[in-house]
């Protein structure tokens, strides 16, 4: 077994790194791909900073919260104020374009390669990248997508004209009335479709994916794998790092891969059989680009 305690800081510089990686990506039969948030924030989702203070001043001077996230779990009064903001974060986050073009610049290095796609992040940009979708299982939700908050059924429902409507409507960090979301079922409030704790909804589209990762898995067990993980951090380590370090030591060819600012590592176990890269995700993969 694997022990998280004994870990291995095997950095190489992103010269050799390319042209590892390039070799492995060559060399594969497969690539298990495991992106977290690390991926987005290179290609320029930053939740605090600049880009926080542009969209969420007001907020931010009302509140006194300094970044995203702490404005996502802010208990507001009113739903009315609610949707106000959770309507600008999931505009910006969902569905406007990442300010780098880091995850057409992954597809672009694994070519015409088979792989899958596991991502704990729900901001769509594989999709808007041009990923099929049948190769992907965005396990944690998506934020383009509202359920029911108790939840009373297990269907999910895509809000993007109501997000536009609810951020271009709004005044005094408020929405109109008339565009809270409720559920057309029970008639309690909407809310968005993320893994916060157990009321998420599983819809028949997550269970679909779930079960084409697990197929693909199956199918290339025996053959070369590149388990390539992107990003991820310690928020919920066992869905992607975990289960591709488990993986990447008990299947016979496999490679494990990550490139991570600050928490690139891996286990003793797996030191001699992995590539582990502490720098920025995009500029690593601007030098696979440039190793052709």
């Amino acid at each position: 077994m694997i022990d998280d305690k004994r870990r291995s800081s095997r950095y190489i510089d992103a010269d050799q790194a390319a042209v590892q990686l390039r070799k492995e990506i060559r060399r594969a039969d497969a690539i298990v791909i495991g992106a977290g948030a690390g991926l987005s924030a290179s290609a320029g989702f930053s939740y605090s900073g600049e880009r926080f203070y542009e969209h969420f001043q007001d907020f931010a001077d009302q509140y006194g919260f300094r970044d995203m996230y702490t404005g996502g779990f802010y208990p507001y009064k009113t739903l009315e104020e609610y949707w106000a903001y959770w309507s600008r974060y999931i505009l910006l986050n969902r569905y406007q374009e990442a300010p780098r073009p880091v995850y057409r610049q992954l597809l672009e290095v694994i070519g015409e390669k088979d792989y899958f796609v596991l991502t704990t992040n729900v901001d769509h940009c594989f999709q808007k990248a041009g990923i099929d979708k049948q190769r992907l299982f965005y396990t944690q939700g998506d934020y383009g997508l509202f359920q029911c908050s108790k939840p009373c059924h297990d269907k999910t429902y895509d809000n993007e004209a109501v997000i536009r409507e609810m951020a271009e409507r709004q005044e005094n960090m408020r929405i109109p009335s008339e565009l809270i979301p409720y559920c057309p079922i029970c008639g309690r409030p909407m809310s968005m479709n993320l893994r916060a704790d157990a009321s998420f909804v599983e819809d028949d589209g997550w269970h679909l994916a779930a079960d084409r990762y697990a197929r693909f898995l199956r199918e290339h067990k025996r053959n070369r794998v590149l388990f390539l993980e992107l990003g991820v951090g310690y928020n919920t380590p066992g869905i992607i790092k975990f289960s591709f370090w488990k993986m990447a030591a008990q299947w016979p060819d496999a490679v494990y891969a990550c490139i991570n600012q600050g928490e690139a590592y891996v286990p003793e176990e797996l030191a001699g059989r992995s590539i582990c890269v502490d720098g920025d995700i995009g500029e690593i993969l601007l030098r696979l680009e440039e190793k052709e």
